[in-house]
């Protein structure tokens, strides 16, 4: 018997790696034509064998377990076969789940998901745990497989584990000992079909909590969480007086106690308030100290890609959020800054309206600078606001640079996907913050 992972991706590369270092059989199958040649070379000595192009339904035979990567869905034709055949079908994050757990050895994981902000409450909660002095590791769909992480754990590590809607889909026996559900916004439609779909994908990350676990949820929105499945203690974040909050003074507070004034946060806007807040309290589930979760707080300097300060010139100072690929991510970012804002906006096209920018820019907006494949629709939802089209990404950076005055801010915040013109969104804020660093 063997085990078939479906896609040649980060998380099924992963998984294929750690099955054959236990000694077990795998396939490894993807639709590309073929793998790239340093790839083939480790994948052979690896021991790991490759069909590439298709997914015969062969490999099926004599297979004990499908893993497939996250942005499979349970629809797709050979997944469907593999389940009308009774195969289970699971993801690398239960398979790293399940070895975790096989160990006993006091490991503990502390989950986070939310449309957006899980990846900086994440990296955040592990930053506030090692600065505690604990284990701590962050690890899932912000980059490191939650295998890797796993197989390089040590006992008593903690792993702050980000999970987003499609590898929730896949989980079965996974459980946190904290979760949190940070906020629900319209994405992945195509994916889950409705809105409802999507938050109930989001709500399996509390499926398996007993009474002992924490929910971490948002004080504001009950109706995303109250019919949440699972056991587990709510606690609340948000801007009254709950668990974990940010009062009108702009003090944060953690189960009745003064953290620190949110001017002390190296991380700005109200939604990293939220983030902090959220990630204070995973922590301390996770035994952090105030003092630490305090200390952590000052320091933290963010994640790459996320509203990052690059840079100022002649009092314009630019900002590089290449991760706001859909626009909710966008007008957070917006709201994030003070303006006038000079706004580089495209990419690929995700097909949801550009719209809601209007009202968070309104009163902010220096001009706005459209690039990319989707001019078009930019063009058609915001055209009338004072805008250039630069298509070409390197020429746009330099229009908009050119275009601030002092007291501005430039922000490349696309609200598309990158892949247009670049591999992926770490690469286009890469080349923004080198074309920055030319213009300095």
């Amino acid at each position: 018997m063997r085990t078939v992972v479906m896609g040649a991706g980060r998380s099924g590369l992963a998984a294929a790696r750690f099955l054959v270092s236990q000694g077990q059989s795998v396939v490894l199958t993807d639709t590309q034509p073929s793998p790239e040649p340093e790839l083939e070379l480790e994948l052979a000595k690896a021991g790991i064998p490759g069909v590439w192009g298709s997914h015969p339904a062969s490999l099926l035979e004599q297979c004990r377990e499908l893993i497939i990567s996250p942005g499979i869905p349970l629809t797709a034709p050979f997944v469907a076969e593999a389940l009308s055949r009774g195969i289970p079908v699971i993801g690398e994050v239960e398979l790293a789940h399940r070895t975790l757990r096989a160990r006993h050895d006091g490991s503990r994981v502390l989950a986070v998901t939310g449309t957006n902000g899980k990846s900086t409450t994440t990296d955040l909660v592990a930053h506030l745990l090692r600065t505690s002095g604990r284990p701590a590791v962050a690890c899932g769909n912000l980059g490191t497989p939650v295998i890797e992480a796993v197989a390089a754990g040590t006992p008593g590590s903690l792993y702050a584990v980000e999970l987003s809607s499609y590898q929730l889909e896949t989980v079965a026996g996974f459980h946190a000992e904290a979760a949190a559900f940070l906020n629900l916004t319209p994405d992945h439609l195509a994916r889950h079909g409705t809105l409802e779909a999507y938050r109930r994908a989001k709500l399996r990350i509390f499926e398996r909590q007993g009474s002992g676990d924490l929910r971490v949820v948002p004080a504001a929105h009950p109706e995303w969480w109250q019919d949440a499945p699972g056991d587990g203690r709510t606690e609340r974040f948000g801007w009254t007086g709950c668990e974990a909050w940010c009062d009108a003074a702009g003090h944060l507070h953690l189960h009745g106690q003064a953290l620190l004034h949110r001017d002390d946060l190296r991380i700005p806007g109200d939604h990293n308030v939220e983030n902090a807040l959220a990630a204070a309290l995973l922590a301390r589930h996770g035994g952090a100290t105030l003092e630490a979760i305090r200390a952590g707080l000052r320091t933290y300097p963010g994640l790459a890609h996320r509203i990052a300060f690059c840079g100022e010139k002649s009092g314009v100072k630019a900002y590089n959020d290449s991760k706001g690929t859909n626009v909710d991510a966008t007008v957070t970012a917006i709201r994030a800054l003070p303006g006038p804002l000079v706004l580089l906006l495209g990419g690929t096209d995700k097909g949801a309206s550009y719209e809601p920018l209007r009202q968070a820019l309104d009163g902010k907006l220096r001009r706005l600078v459209f690039l990319g494949d989707a001019i078009p629709q930019l063009t058609r939802d915001l055209g009338d606001l004072p805008h250039e089209v630069v298509p070409v990404f390197d020429e746009a950076v330099r229009a908009a640079l050119a275009l601030a005055h002092p007291g501005d801010q430039v922000l490349l915040s696309p609200a598309c996907a990158s892949f247009d013109q670049f591999d992926n969104f770490e690469q286009r804020g890469e080349r923004f913050e080198a074309l920055v660093q030319a213009w300095l």
